[in-house]
């Protein structure tokens, strides 16, 4: 039953999610996105020699992404999506009367509803978290904002895979991008986890501060399990392997 339900709502995030959202879709991995940094990264330095442009990332890092799913807010999120009232249903279904206790010293505390987090090991959390995280990216109207990097006369700020998110412009405006996905996040129940969020930058940056805490800028950054460099290089990965 499960794998006929993946089916049903895969056809439905391919069809409502963006391609710069690429994780659990079919045809897609990791490799895609680790490739589109790179490339962009590559044309904007050629560029860059041209018109003095330079290119900003922030690599997003959340706590514990997949436990603060909220249901409610979820159930929501797919009616918003155009998922059918019967599928959404089914769903509701299965995550009902879902409970939880811990055992410390000698024995138990008094069973709990869990009301957040998608389920694990499921194979329909994937796609459900998908759905999730495309609300908040939408809410924090990423793509009507004017920052961003420009491809063929599309605008593009950023790309992910799953809850793995690269924000990215041409000018220090990323905070301004990063302050509204955050924002979004938290009326979400998702936290930004600050000391693992990380900036990149081709050129000179100013350090922000975020609820009092300095984001780290760095040279390179691990992504997707690859890293990438601010000036597109990739030999060092070569040599990793």
């Amino acid at each position: 039953m499960l794998k006929i339900l993946q089916a049903r709502i895969q056809q439905y995030m391919n069809r409502e999610l963006p391609d710069v959202q690429a994780g659990f879709k079919k045809g897609k991995g990791t490799k895609d996105q680790i490739a589109n940094i790179r490339w962009l990264i590559k044309k904007k330095k050629k560029k860059k020699r041209e018109l003095q442009k330079n290119i900003y990332f922030c690599f997003i890092d959340y706590t514990k992404t997949f436990d603060c799913v909220d249901h409610s807010k979820l159930w929501k999120i797919l009616q918003e999506m155009a998922i059918p009232d019967h599928l959404t249903c089914l769903l509701r279904n299965l995550y009902a009367g879902q409970e939880a206790t811990v055992r410390a010293g000698h024995g138990t505390i008094d069973w709990l509803q869990i009301r957040k987090g998608v389920r694990q090991s499921c194979i329909l959390s994937p796609c459900l978290y998908n759905f999730y995280a495309e609300y908040i990216i939408q809410n924090a109207r990423l793509n009507e904002a004017q920052a961003g990097i420009k491809i063929a006369g599309r605008n593009i700020n950023n790309l992910r895979y799953a809850d793995n998110t690269a924000l990215m412009v041409e000018s220090e405006e990323l905070k301004n991008l990063l302050m509204k996905v955050k924002e979004e996040s938290e009326k979400a129940g998702l936290k930004l986890n600050i000391q693992k969020t990380k900036i990149m930058a081709s050129g000179p940056i100013t350090s922000w501060q975020i609820d009092e805490e300095t984001l780290k800028t760095v040279t390179d950054f691990i992504f997707l399990g690859s890293k990438i460099t601010a000036d597109g290089d990739f030999n060092h990965e070569i040599k990793r392997h």
